[in-house]
């Protein structure tokens, strides 16, 4: 488990294994990753809420789009982002995956992996 914190804000971003995985694998084929997701990250430890929220899922979960700029399809084409904000200081990386490579990530396989990390 990888602890992010930013000094001057008490909020902790969490990675869970999933999500370090797949950035892994998409930063193999994709350079910029890491620069395109690191606003978000960013957000986050501001306090900023970003994204629309899963609905039908018992956490509190969104999902952000994210433009690759490693190619030029804009947000479409991009990355999904999804985290879980389990407290108001404790947000919870769950995936990444991009938008190119998969249509969509199960509510089932997000609930899956946010269990395993609580676990």
């Amino acid at each position: 488990m990888e602890l992010m914190q930013n000094e001057s804000q008490s909020i902790q971003i969490l990675v869970t294994s999933e999500f370090k995985r797949n950035l892994k694998i998409l930063s193999k084929r994709y350079r910029h990753i890491r620069s395109d997701v690191q606003p978000i990250i960013d957000q986050l430890q501001s306090g900023e809420i970003v994204g629309d929220q899963i609905p039908k899922i018992p956490y509190t979960v969104f999902k952000v789009r994210i433009k690759n700029s490693d190619n030029q399809k804009g947000k479409s084409g991009g990355y999904r982002f999804i985290y879980y904000l389990k407290t108001s200081n404790k947000i919870i990386l769950v995936t990444i995956y991009s938008k190119s490579d998969q249509q969509d990530v199960a509510i089932t396989k997000i609930k899956q992996i946010i269990d395993c990390f609580l676990s």
